[in-house]
């Protein structure tokens, strides 16, 4: 079942309570996130996306995902 933008912004947001979170797409299989976190702060890219990942709780893993594809944006607040 595909999920809807709120659904991975709430997941998200457990584990980023203060992040700026906006989660675009209309597919619910093909979405796109930014995640602006002062928690990311010292991380490299990688990390920082491994940790946005990481929230989202086995919803990306396998062909069985209930999401196929994230195209994912982190940073740290200006």
């Amino acid at each position: 079942m595909p999920m809807q933008a709120s659904e991975i912004e709430d997941l998200i947001r457990a584990s980023f309570p203060d992040a700026k979170i906006t989660v675009e797409g209309n597919d619910g299989v093909h979405m796109a996130a930014m995640v602006v976190d002062e928690s990311f702060r010292g991380m490299n890219r990688v990390q920082q996306q491994r940790a946005v990942y990481a929230a989202l709780k086995g919803k990306m893993d396998g062909s069985n995902g209930e999401l196929h594809a994230l195209a994912l944006t982190t940073r740290t607040p200006d």
